[in-house]
């Protein structure tokens, strides 16, 4: 078996584009084949993404023809433990391969993903903005169990998010990731537990902590805690999307007001949303640079041919 990829970085988070050589999903909406590969395929989607190939970072992309005939193509977004409803630095990644492939030119396409349709502009300068799916604000203020005094955000950006409200009580830097990654696994383990969930039971995956910028030019650091226990390197399209519904829920965003979300590795994102129709609707403008193009080979005498399992 012999899978065709091509990675690349947004913000220093990695994406690898599966272009040929993936499951047979059938036809269906995304969302029906990303479900219809979760229940029968799993093991391919360890086999791209983790160790011995992959690591915990990768976040994988599998193009596929779109269901939605408004769409230019589909994407389903997965991980070392899963799979993702939205991505949006992997969707950067997505455009910016496309166009290093000289599959697109500088403009605009659509793609669906599991969790609707988005939209991404090509610069003429390889920038891509993305027009993210509808974002909110589910609850507010919301008690950790077993954090006395630590509360937060449940917003939806297109995966489920803990924003913690306030500074983050350890510094946001590279060299306390083993404390940031255990302080917010401890959060999402204790949502868990006390079954403190998103709209319509949706699991809260990801857990994001907050501080002053180091970068000038950006308004906040972010250290976002992905469902798989890895911290995210770049901004995270998703988390700033419902980073941004938070801020405008709290007066404290206008729409068309910029905002620039600085990650923990001080790459960036930027940011601003409109109000259409009474949705919240995010744009998320950012780079990303092709890294490697590559052949995966799944071997059938190799024990770790579907990959080192991550959980």
């Amino acid at each position: 078996m012999h899978i065709r990829v091509v990675d690349s970085h947004t913000g220093g988070e990695p994406t690898r584009l599966v272009l040929s050589g993936g499951p047979d999903l059938g036809a269906g909406s995304v969302r029906e084949r990303r479900e219809r590969w979760r229940a029968d395929f799993d093991a391919v989607r360890s086999a791209i993404v983790n160790e011995p190939r992959g690591s915990d970072a990768i976040v994988g992309a599998l193009l596929c023809e779109p269901a939605d005939a408004t769409c230019h193509f589909g994407a389903i977004f997965f991980n070392n433990v899963g799979y993702l409803g939205m991505c949006g630095h992997g969707t950067i990644g997505v455009v910016a391969t496309l166009a290093y492939l000289g599959r697109i030119r500088p403009g605009e396409v659509r793609i669906e993903t599991p969790v609707g349709a988005v939209s991404a502009e090509l610069h003429g300068n390889g920038d891509v903005t993305v027009r993210n799916v509808p974002s909110f604000r589910y609850r507010a203020d919301v008690e950790i169990p077993g954090h006395r005094g630590v509360t937060g955000d449940i917003a939806w950006g297109g995966n489920w998010f803990f924003q913690v409200r306030g500074k983050s009580p350890i510094e946001l830097s590279m060299g306390n990731l083993d404390e940031l990654t255990a302080f917010t696994w401890r959060i999402r383990q204790a949502l868990r537990e006390a079954g403190v969930a998103g709209a319509d039971g949706g699991e809260i995956d990801h857990i994001e902590l907050f501080s002053e910028p180091v970068n000038r030019a950006a308004h906040s650091r972010n250290f976002v805690l992905c469902p798989g226990r890895s911290y995210d390197r770049s901004p995270c399209g998703t988390g700033t999307s419902a980073k941004m519904a938070c801020l405008y829920a709290d007066g404290k965003l206008k729409p068309g007001e910029r905002w620039v979300q600085e990650s923990i590795t001080g790459s960036t994102f930027e940011g601003r949303i409109e109000v259409v129709n009474g949705e919240i609707v995010p744009f998320i403008r950012g780079s990303a640079f092709v890294t490697a193009e590559a052949e995966l080979v799944i071997d059938e005498r190799d024990p770790f041919r579907w990959g080192i399992p991550a959980e």
